[in-house]
């Protein structure tokens, strides 16, 4: 072997994860996979072990095609898990670990899954939504024992995840094809709930190999993974990516701007994967002599920031970007070569065909913004489609192109820039939030009559949350109390950082929220700011 090697891809019929795993182990057995705050596991590792716990699995009654609850941290189980389940056939359905209340009960019972695999510590988020978790009959419980509280054990039956594992490392046959489900990731796209994307081998596969290439991964390469494994940035862009190159992925807890340069030099990090809102707090930082002397030599920073190139000089990094989603893959590329924060890049054409249309789908000239729709020149590489709502994937498959919900525009050579994002969403520091979803909680306040929740650009890229919300008749509303209230009811990331009180709200002619209105009108001089009366702590979990 020499550090010249780079995978050739794999052909369309061998991108089943199995198949990718298969190979690297054949090649790269005893190197270190993962890299973890209790030591390295192997490639033969990773593969034995998630093959015992794939037995174990199935002997529990998991088969191919059923769905399987992930509610787990950054954590060794979190990728032998993901593993285990795509050998059998199954189709992962990794949460968000900040979900809790209606947003968790909706993935829950929406999944169909009879079965959730959770960390100890999220047991109480479980309790809470008992009465309200479909199918699921089975918790298998890790990093604790099978005991749960009430009412969850009411519910279900427990398992310790430690005793699920079979002995027997054989594969589990017959093996997946590429065209199989492998998740179902759920993604709140629009004013509607989270909905589920599905997602085959392929669509996995093409989706971290843009990493592999973006950042020139080799088998030298240590990749450090400081995004949850939830995600798709974080379990395919990096971790998957990873195995694809044949590299060792740096297994982390949350982001952390105090430490990451730490553990980047602990861990002797090449390469990593930064939303942009962490690369920017990063480059806040106050300068220090060795900021250039880091073993970081490559980053993809999604999406760039205005000082993305003081980003790349002041820290020595080479700098990539991408334009993706759960549901388009990654059809967007700029290189080390091209740096220019302003775009997405240019489309990678030998895959994916672009188009930017208007509202009737047609294309539109360059210079002008229009909705981006994205088709493939290869099979399994896109959306599946939404989990048990055809009607869902109808609407975004229409006119035979997927439609993205972004409006962007393109420049005559060929670079595209986002613009907005067409669909009511909000984007903050990596997480989709449904303006709905968070609406829903507002208005369960007691004192709250009707709300409108919209994005306010934030200073750090992408948004913040903003709600603007009407009293009750003869109420009055307090933002913070407003606040701890919902801090109780939905994840971190959701919570409004601004607060405006109104007497009422704009509306057209047949009632309908005017939210264009109130993006425009944005932060005024009544708005409450969380951030400027509860400074944010830096080592929050609310990134």
């Amino acid at each position: 072997m020499t550090t010249r090697w780079r995978p050739a891809p794999e052909g369309p019929e061998d991108r089943a994860l199995p198949t990718v795993l298969a190979r690297r182990v054949a090649r790269f057995g005893d190197r270190p996979f993962l890299l973890t705050d209790h030591g390295p596991l192997t490639y033969r590792m990773v593969d034995e072990r998630s093959s015992c716990l794939a037995h174990g699995l199935a002997a529990h009654g998991i088969r191919a095609g059923d769905p399987v609850l992930l509610l787990l941290p950054n954590v060794p189980a979190m990728i032998l898990a993901w593993v285990a389940l795509a050998k059998l056939g199954a189709i992962e359905v990794p949460v968000n670990t900040a979900y809790r209340g209606a947003i968790l009960a909706h993935v829950v019972s929406d999944s169909d899954a009879r079965t959730i695999i959770v960390d100890a510590q999220y047991l109480d988020r479980l309790a809470e939504i008992a009465d309200r978790m479909g199918s699921v009959a089975t918790v298998i419980v890790h990093g604790g024992g099978a005991t749960l509280p009430q009412p969850l054990a009411a519910q279900a039956k427990p398992l310790a995840f430690a005793d699920v594992f079979a002995e027997r490392a054989d594969p589990p046959a017959p093996a997946p094809r590429h065209h199989d489900l492998m998740a179902v990731m759920y993604t709140s796209g629009t004013t509607g709930p989270s909905k589920g994307v599905m997602i085959t081998h392929a669509h996995a596969y093409v989706y971290a190999l843009a990493g592999v290439d973006l950042l020139e991964l080799t088998p030298e390469d240590v990749y450090y993974a400081p995004l949850p494994l939830f995600h798709i940035a974080g379990q395919w862009a990096t971790v998957y990516a990873a195995m694809i190159a044949g590299a060792s992925a740096v297994l982390t807890g949350r982001f952390s701007v105090e430490t990451f340069w730490d553990d980047v030099r602990r861990s002797r990090a090449t390469s990593t994967f930064l939303l942009g809102a962490m690369a920017n707090f990063l480059h806040r930082q106050p300068a220090r002599a060795d900021d250039a002397t880091t073993p970081l030599a490559k980053a993809i920073v999604v999406p760039l920031f205005p000082e993305a190139d003081d980003f790349r000089r002041r820290f020595d990094v080479e700098v990539a970007t991408t334009y993706g989603s759960t549901e388009v893959s990654a059809p967007l590329r700029m290189c080390f070569d091209e740096a220019d924060w302003t775009t997405c890049g240019v489309v990678k054409d030998d895959v994916f065909e672009v188009r930017i249309v208007d509202d009737d789908d047609n294309e539109v000239p360059p210079g002008v913004p229009g909705e981006l729709v994205i088709r493939a020149k290869e099979s399994w590489v896109l959306m599946a489609g939404y989990w048990r709502h055809p009607e869902w994937t109808v609407k975004a498959w229409r006119n035979l192109w997927l439609h993205s919900g972004d409006v962007m525009k393109r420049d005559a050579a060929g670079k595209l820039y986002f613009v907005d994002r067409a669909k009511d969403a909000i984007r903050r520091r990596g997480e989709n939030i449904s303006s709905m979803e968070v609406e829903t909680e507002v208005n369960a306040h007691p004192d709250v009559l009707e709300s409108a929740v919209v994005p306010v650009a934030s200073e750090h890229t992408e948004q913040d949350v903003m709600a603007i919300v009407v009293p009750r008749p003869g109420r009055a509303i307090d933002p913070a109390a407003l606040v701890d209230f919902l801090a109780t009811r939905m994840a971190s990331f959701m919570v409004p950082r601004y607060v405006d009180v109104v007497d009422a709200l704009p509306k057209t002619p047949t009632g309908k929220i005017q939210k264009f209105d109130l993006r425009a009108r944005g932060v005024t001089a009544t708005t409450w700011d969380r951030d400027k009366t509860r400074p944010r702590n830096p080592r929050s979990k609310d990134r």
